[in-house]
C-alpha cells in the first residue's frame, strides 16, 4: 500500500493532468454534437479494425476444426454418390429369411476413407505418399486414392496405423482411363521426368481429339469410375502405330496434396474369387 501512495505522490502532476484531460473531452463530446459525431466516426472506425483484426486471429485458430468439419463432410457426400451403389436387379427375386431388411449397404460398392498427408515425394522417377490411416481404420493393400481434385495413387504398403501409396508420378504405375467425351479407353502412364505431364496411350487415331479434353478413370480401372485424372495439353502419335500418344496434365496438385480420400471397393474380393475361378478352368 506504502508503494501505491509513493507512485502516486511521485506522478501526483501527471496523473492530475491525464484525469483532467479525460474529464475535459468527456465534456466536450457530450455536450458537442460535432464533436460527438465526430468521434463515434473515429471510435467506430478503430473499434471496427481492432474487431477484424480479433476475427482474422481466431478465424487462423479455428482452421483445423474448419478444415476437419470440411473433410468429414466431403467423406460423407462421397459415400452418398450414385456411382458408389449398384442397382439392384429387380427382374428376378430371390427372396432368404436371413437376408436383412432395409439394408442399402449390400448394394454398396465403394466406401470412402479420410486421410492426412505425412510424407510425399514428387521429384524422383518413383515416388511415394504416407498416409494416417492404416489397417486399424478399414485400409488395405491395392485401395485407390483419390484427392478433391482428382486421382493420386494406389496402396502398396499399410501398417496398423499407416499406409504407403504408390503415386501416380510412379514409373510402374498404370491407370486405365477413358475420354469423357468419347468413352476410349486407354492407359495413363508416367516417364518420370516431369510431374505436370502424364502419357495417355492405345487412344486411336480415329478418335476426334482437342487440347483441353478431359480424362477420367474408366471402369476398369482400380478407381471408381469417373474420378479425375486431367487434361489433355498435347496430341502426339506413336510411331508405326495407329495410336495417339497423348500428354496429359494431372488434376491433383502433387506438390500441395495435403488430404485424400482411400475408397475401398467392397466387391473387390467376390470380384477377385471368380476371376480365379475362372483362369483355373483354363
Amino acid at each position: 500500500m506504502r508503494n501505491v501512495f509513493l507512485f502516486i505522490r511521485r506522478y501526483f502532476n501527471f496523473l492530475f493532468f491525464v484525469i483532467m484531460q479525460v474529464i475535459a473531452l468527456y465534456m466536450l463530446f457530450q455536450y458537442n454534437r460535432f464533436h460527438e459525431a465526430a468521434f463515434m466516426n473515429v471510435s467506430g472506425e478503430v473499434t471496427g479494425r481492432i474487431s477484424r483484426q480479433y476475427n482474422n486471429v481466431e478465424y487462423y485458430f479455428n482452421l483445423k476444426k474448419t478444415n476437419d468439419q470440411l473433410v468429414a463432410e466431403n467423406q460423407r457426400l462421397r459415400n452418398l454418390l450414385r456411382q458408389d451403389f449398384l442397382v439392384n436387379d429387380t427382374s428376378h427375386t430371390l427372396v432368404v429369411d436371413s437376408i436383412k431388411v432395409d439394408s442399402i449397404e449390400q448394394y454398396r460398392r465403394y466406401f470412402y476413407y479420410p486421410a492426412k498427408v505425412i510424407n510425399n515425394s514428387v521429384t524422383a522417377q518413383n515416388n511415394y505418399i504416407t498416409i494416417s490411416r492404416g489397417t486399424a481404420q478399414g485400409l488395405g493393400k491395392d485401395m485407390a486414392v483419390v484427392s478433391p481434385s482428382g486421382i493420386v495413387g494406389t496402396i502398396v504398403n499399410v501398417s496398423p496405423n499407416m499406409a504407403t501409396v504408390m503415386s501416380l508420378l510412379h514409373r510402374n504405375s498404370r491407370v486405365s482411363a477413358s475420354l469423357l467425351k468419347t468413352g476410349e479407353t486407354g492407359s495413363i502412364e508416367w516417364d518420370g521426368k516431369n510431374p505436370q505431364e502424364l502419357t495417355f496411350k492405345n487412344i486411336p487415331k480415329s478418335v476426334q481429339i482437342k487440347v483441353g479434353d478431359s480424362v477420367v478413370t474408366s471402369r476398369y480401372s482400380t478407381f471408381p469410375a469417373g474420378e479425375m485424372v486431367g487434361v489433355i495439353t498435347h496430341i502426339g502419335e506413336q510411331k508405326e502405330s495407329n495410336f495417339y500418344l497423348l500428354t496429359v496434365k494431372p488434376s491433383t496438385n502433387f506438390y500441395n496434396v495435403q488430404f485424400v480420400y482411400a475408397v475401398k471397393n467392397l466387391q473387390k474380393e467376390e470380384q477377385d474369387a471368380i476371376e480365379k475361378a475362372t483362369q483355373k478352368q483354363e
